[in-house]
């Protein structure tokens, strides 16, 4: 239970609830275990009244009927103690499992981009649910049934002993038995279960995967290799969850076997000493009662072994994430205003994952207020620049400012939010068009966002759209084409005003006539605003202040539109070639 210890915070958290539960435990329990006595007793008399000759039958009925509506009145407040108990430690384990998941999302918040590129949507995602669900069992039922287990145990065992104390150690024999078989059984459910929950992840995985890519799927028609690739996955994790409970399944019967024998000790060694007159026929009857009443709990014993090491293995796996440390971190609480004045000083980067040098000694001085482009072949560093402005990742050697200030020592919160940033592969969320522009202010009227749109020159699509800006667009906004994804893109960069503007080749999926309206507005929004835009398209990029042109991570070209586009290199062949095209 070593990955539990993490957790162990919310009991404390929590203790006055659980105290209430042990409590009402403690007295249900003994409220229960008077049954047994009370039967007992009913027993007693009225074998004592026939071997007394009493025969007022009317007299016996009596007692009985009064040890009957006691018995009753009994299981009845044990019942409702039973209830407030569940509510209080099972509805414990539901805010424990709110509280454990929301600390696992805000941990994958804080987490670096290169965590993701790292780690599978569906493992991150199986951890955050079908893991805590397992940890929530050890706050929940493995807590109460453990508490039942141990108050019933010790009170049946002090009731035992008081009753007769030879006839107790002779129906406790195979209970050391039980004690080392759970032991070994609960080392190899500690370890299948590992194996299930990464099994699972794979699942999830391959059903996200599949889900995600649906429209490449059909488009190659591979859907039978997908799901041949499917099976394969959940027939392996199949096989694992049936060796998992094919040891489980050997609890229930083990400790079943094992009280049968306790009960037939009790009949036999019991009758033995009603013979001998040390014990009362009723004294036998309890006894057989006390070792049923033992049966749930000592059989809930390997449900409840097996939850605790389902529990603590899955910890395991959420403790991997929750103790990884953010590679990005905010260095400063101190609020940052920024202006917007980046520069690149001897900047080279490379990523750790897959050892790629992006970026060689580059250098560059952006004041606030102008406009850099960025030009360059697929792989040639443009995205990694813009990435290291947004502090994504940390720089391998040299730095990167703003406002003269080292980037690492400016507050996080406050660098990015004055950043509007449009991807290059434009996402939206699976809501409706208004909540994804309002993504970038969420306290934008609709007013605010309708001037968005229209800037970004998607209004006019959206109102003919039946439902307008309500209307809802599906996962990572698949019901909208890509120039509509990127236009809205753009409503949400701009609409909150930001200090810096990024654009990473945003009008790659919209046409000349569309690219030119949205460039004019562009100009309008960008003004005295520091503004970085990202094209392989010269007409994109010809107004900027300052070009640079990017190869294999090195800067080969600078300076303006007219003097590159005369300069003998990379950027006028390119110029020249999109002229053509255009003719």
């Amino acid at each position: 239970m070593k990955a539990l210890k993490y957790v162990n915070k919310y009991f404390t958290k929590y203790k006055y609830r659980y105290l209430i539960g042990i409590i009402i435990c403690v007295l249900s329990n003994i409220l229960k275990l008077q049954i047994p006595d009370l039967i007992s007793k009913s027993i007693n008399e009225a074998v004592g009244s026939v071997e007394n000759g009493n025969t007022d039958i009317d007299a016996v009925k009596s007692i009985l009927l009064y040890y009957i509506l006691l018995i009753i009145g009994v299981a009845l407040i044990g019942g409702i103690f039973t209830f407030i108990t569940r509510q209080m430690i099972i509805v414990n384990s539901r805010l424990i499992e709110y509280d454990l998941k929301n600390e696992i999302y805000q941990q994958y918040q804080k987490l670096s981009l290169n965590f993701y590129k790292k780690n599978r949507t569906g493992d991150l995602m199986n951890r955050i649910s079908e893991d805590v669900g397992k940890v929530r069992m050890y706050f929940g039922p493995a807590v109460m049934y453990s508490l039942n287990m141990v108050v019933a145990f010790i009170v049946t065992l002090i009731l035992m002993i008081r009753t007769d104390l030879t006839l107790t150690l002779y129906t406790i024999i195979p209970l050391p038995i039980l004690s080392v078989s759970i032991y070994y059984l609960s080392r190899l459910i500690h370890k299948k279960t590992t194996i299930v929950q990464e099994y699972l992840s794979k699942l999830t995985t391959a059903a996200q995967e599949t889900f995600s890519g649906i429209r490449i799927i059909k488009s190659y028609t591979t859907e039978q290799s997908s799901i041949e690739h499917f099976d394969n996955v959940a027939e392996n994790s199949k096989q694992k969850n049936v060796e998992l409970y094919k040891i489980q399944a050997l609890f229930f019967p083990l400790m079943i076997l094992l009280i049968g024998i306790s009960n037939l000790i009790v009949i036999y060694f019991g009758g033995l000493r009603y013979i001998d007159g040390y014990i009362t026929l009723g004294d036998i009857a309890k006894f057989i009662m006390y070792v049923n009443i033992l049966t749930w709990p000592v059989a809930i014993l390997g449900w409840v072994t097996s939850i605790v090491q389902q529990a603590d293995a899955s910890q395991e796996r959420i403790n991997e994430f929750l103790n990884e440390d953010p590679e990005i971190k905010n260095q400063t609480e101190t609020v940052s205003k920024i202006h917007g004045t980046i520069r690149f000083n001897n900047v080279s980067f490379t990523y750790d994952d897959t050892g790629i040098t992006a970026l060689k000694n580059i250098n560059f001085n952006l004041e606030n207020g102008k406009t850099l482009a960025i030009l360059g072949k697929t792989g040639s560093g443009k995205s990694t620049i813009i990435n290291l402005i947004a502090r994504l990742y940390d720089t391998t050697e040299g730095e990167v400012t703003i406002d003269g200030i080292n980037i690492e020592h400016l507050n996080l919160n406050n660098l990015r939010q004055s950043i509007g940033f449009v991807p290059q592969d434009a996402f939206l969320f699976s809501d409706t068009i208004e909540n994804n522009i309002r993504f970038g202010d969420e306290n934008a009227t609709i007013n605010t966002i309708e001037n968005a749109a229209k800037d970004a020159y998607i209004h006019h699509n959206i109102i003919e759209f039946k439902k307008g800006y309500k209307t809802y667009v599906g996962e990572r906004g698949v019901t909208l084409s890509g120039g509509q994804k990127q236009r809205v893109s753009i409503a949400r960069a701009i609409i909150n005003e930001p200090k810096i503007l990024i654009f990473d080749d945003c009008l790659s999926a919209v046409d000349t006539e569309t690219e030119e309206i949205i460039l004019k507005n562009l100009e309008r929004i960008t003004k005295n605003r520091t503004t970085i835009i990202v094209s392989h398209r010269i007409s994109s990029i010809k107004h900027a202040d300052s070009i640079i042109v990017l190869d294999e991570g090195e800067i080969i070209q600078q300076g303006t539109h007219n003097q590159l586009s005369t300069e003998k290199g990379f950027y006028a062949e390119l110029y020249n070639q999109q002229l053509l095209e255009d003719i």
